[in-house]
């Protein structure tokens, strides 16, 4: 916008629009204090760990695409969500507790995490260990490991929370007795 200025030509309803959104100064609402070293809390080492095979109740195959790599020549992180979504539909559909077209009742994802211990790369094949951690009124978290197959310790592990709702007013509901019934196999004690 300086340019227009500058050059002395007016400024259009846009560029100004735009210079009225974008060309406001920043204001630091809280300014920020220096944080003294001494008095934040001893670091403990609760570095994530791998998981292992036994952890998880459940497995499901997956082979690795050529697509799957990124430019570092391993599988790209955003690939390990799609994974852990597979998995656990895959098993929601067998069990007979998923009908993706016809549903009143479906999970959308609210909350994910991964951490990374190890890497993948195609054409490995992995194994998806699924369990649940948690099964809430109308919620669901789901612990994953990524496997490489026949390992014992996860290349990945990481959670995601589904919330059920019903499928037109997107609001919460009740987990189905159904639901409940298929995911108890998937408890850990």
């Amino acid at each position: 916008m300086e340019h227009f200025r500058r050059s002395g030509r007016r400024l259009t309803g846009e560029q100004r629009k735009w210079e009225q959104c974008y060309c406001k100064p920043a204001v630091l609402v809280q300014p920020h204090k220096p944080t003294n070293p001494d008095a934040l809390p001893e670091m403990s080492d609760s570095r994530p760990q791998a998981g292992q095979r036994a952890d998880f109740p459940h497995f499901h195959p997956i082979q690795t695409r050529w697509m799957d790599n990124d430019v570092y020549g391993h599988v790209n992180n955003v690939v390990y969500y799609s994974w852990f979504d597979t998995a656990v539909n895959y098993y929601l559909v067998q069990q007979g507790v998923l009908d993706i077209e016809h549903g009143e009742v479906i999970g959308l994802v609210i909350e994910t995490h991964c951490n990374y211990f190890a890497s993948v790369a195609f054409p490995d094949a992995i194994e998806v260990g699924v369990r649940v951690a948690h099964m809430g009124r109308s919620s669901v978290r789901y612990e994953l490991g990524i496997f490489k197959a026949g390992e014992e310790l996860t290349a990945a592990r990481g959670h995601f929370v589904h919330v059920y709702v019903d499928r037109a007013t997107r609001r919460p509901v009740v987990l189905p007795a159904t639901l409940r019934q298929a995911l108890a196999g998937l408890i850990q004690s």
